[in-house]
């Protein structure tokens, strides 16, 4: 169910072959992100459960669960940035039934970045995911 900007990701993490390219290019794709308006960073749209700090901004267009889940990120650490990047790539565009859909785990495992992510990083990206989940959740509901 992987969408084709994360497959392109995927494909990328598959060509490269030592950690440390895909740490560089993690961060590449974080920094290509559009930055939260610093406005716009207030408890409220951030993500508890990250040692670094998180923000995660809704955008949704249209009504009801059809409607499309988009939403724009920031975080203070690099390589967190890009995770956030991977996760917009995975479910950017998704209808909001879709995003309750999608084994985040299992397409982010194809990567293999739970044997290269700190302790602290892993619990940070399985708060994200939760936090996008229950984002398209509460937009679906009404």
């Amino acid at each position: 169910m992987a969408s084709a900007a994360f497959e392109e990701i995927a494909e990328t993490f598959d060509f490269l072959e030592d950690w440390e390219d895909r740490y560089r290019h993690l961060i590449e794709l974080g920094r290509a992100m559009p930055p939260l308006d610093p406005a716009l960073r207030v408890p409220a749209i951030k993500v508890e459960g990250c040692a670094s700090q998180v923000w995660f901004l809704p955008r949704i267009t249209g009504h009801g669960p059809e409607a499309r889940f988009d939403f724009q990120g920031e975080s203070d650490a690099l390589i967190v940035s890009g995770l956030i990047a991977l996760l917009h790539a995975l479910y950017a565009g998704l209808s909001l039934v879709e995003v309750g859909r999608v084994d985040a785990a299992a397409e982010l495992a194809r990567l293999g970045l739970e044997g290269h992510l700190s302790g602290q990083r892993s619990n940070g990206l399985r708060a994200m995911v939760a936090r996008i989940r229950a984002l398209a959740a509460e937009a679906a509901a009404g």
